[in-house]
């Protein structure tokens, strides 16, 4: 490895960190850039995948031409087959003009493919022919078109487990991994955590002309032992609030897990994730909401025995039913008689209508994160830890839009 050239691209592309893990994976980018391999970036969101193109582009005989990042994720699966690889006049409603795709916008120079495993199987498929052949369709034609483009792809989900699924062709997954570069989380780099916090406060600092924050000893030692589900753009997030937020300019322990989301669970139920980040499947998502309603039902249980409890110990009739609203729906709870004796009231069950269903809650925490957002997809998607194709989706079958 030649640390020399890993910390001047440190310095040129503004990389903070001394973990081995990153310093290996800028490594094999600096030497893959002089070849016209393609290349499979690996990483969990957030841990900072988006600079390794950027790096083999600048770095690369390509570097004097067009470099186009498209996010995958992002684009309806109706139209991506037009926005990869253009279109004919009159292809398809709307098509009023010829368009030229990104494959050809990108002649000659680097295409980065983020969120690859969003691609459709159908999409996939042309995709695998551009990477064999150079050569591509766009939508509505049958004229064979040629483009010279270097691939470089990444993904945060685990590709192996999308091919078992039969939702990633095991074919592409060999010709877009030919060189593989794997970023390490955020928990993995040690005390690159502190020097990330550091320099997040010194430009919050700066940017909003106040002192930086300092981290106490104790709260170093919170800082480096958190778990980072959202990597480096948590950190980012939370640093920045402390710096706002806080009234101190030094954060002791406490202060800081003030900021911090609990360490078993987050505050939000579509942002909990441990040590391994899953796949943003719907399936994953659906597993997210039973433990929602399962927790909602708990608590609901729990009040009916407050309620059980309250009756008789004073023996005092609950005039009126209870209403509990959660996520916009209610659950009642019925009065107690105070028309029994008390073996009666010991012996009186307490009746709970519960309404709530999954599609129910997963629609509304859709729109509370469309709202929170000021209706940014790209924001509500990261927030709800799903993929905006996904979001996409989901607005559309619940009407949302």
């Amino acid at each position: 490895m030649n640390l020399e050239e890993v910390q001047r691209m440190k310095q040129r592309f503004r990389i903070v960190g001394n973990a081995p893990e990153l310093n290996r994976a800028i490594d094999v980018a600096i030497q893959v850039a002089r070849t016209d391999l393609s290349v499979l970036i690996t990483g969990e969101s957030g841990s900072g995948k988006d600079i390794f193109p950027r790096i083999i582009h600048e770095n690369s005989a390509r570097k004097s031409r067009k470099y186009l990042a498209v996010n995958c994720g992002a684009i309806p699966e109706g139209t991506i087959d037009s926005e990869l690889f253009g279109h004919v006049k009159g292809a398809f409603t709307n098509a009023i003009n010829d368009r030229k795709g990104y494959f050809s916008e990108a002649d000659g120079g680097t295409l980065f493919l983020d969120e690859v495993a969003e691609l459709p199987l159908a999409t996939q498929a042309r995709l695998l022919r551009v990477l064999e052949s150079g050569e591509f369709i766009r939508v509505g034609s049958s004229t064979v078109e040629k483009t010279d483009v270097r691939i470089v792809a990444a993904t945060n989900m685990d590709l192996q487990k999308a091919i078992d699924s039969g939702r990633f062709r095991e074919d592409l997954f060999y010709r877009l991994s030919t060189i593989p570069i794997k970023v390490p989380p955020l928990r993995e780099r040690g005390a690159d955590i502190a020097l990330l916090f550091r320099k997040f406060a010194a430009d919050c600092a700066e940017k909003y002309q106040m002192p930086p924050v300092q981290l106490a000893d104790d709260a170093r030692e919170m800082l480096l032992a958190y778990h980072w589900p959202g990597n480096i753009r948590q950190l980012k997030n939370i640093t920045e609030q402390i710096s706002i937020m806080a009234h101190q300019r030094v954060i002791s322990m406490e202060m800081l897990q003030e900021f911090l989301p609990d360490r078993r669970t987050s505050t939000l139920p579509m942002l909990a994730g441990g040590g391994q980040r899953q796949e943003n499947s719907f399936e994953n998502e659906r597993e997210i909401l039973y433990r929602v309603l399962f927790d909602l039902r708990r608590d609901v249980t729990d009040l009916k025995q407050q309620v059980n409890s309250m009756s008789q110990m004073n023996q005092q009739p609950v005039a009126q039913p209870v209403s509990i609203t959660t996520h916009d729906h209610v659950t009642q709870v019925q009065p107690v008689s105070s028309h029994k004796d008390d073996d009666d009231i010991q012996d009186t069950e307490v009746y709970i209508e519960e309404t709530l269903s999954l599609d129910e809650v997963e629609k509304d925490m859709i729109r509370r994160a469309l709202s929170k957002h000021n209706g940014k997809r790209k924001n509500a998607a990261q927030d709800l830890n799903i993929s905006e194709r996904t979001l996409y989706r989901k607005i559309k079958e619940y009407g949302l839009e």
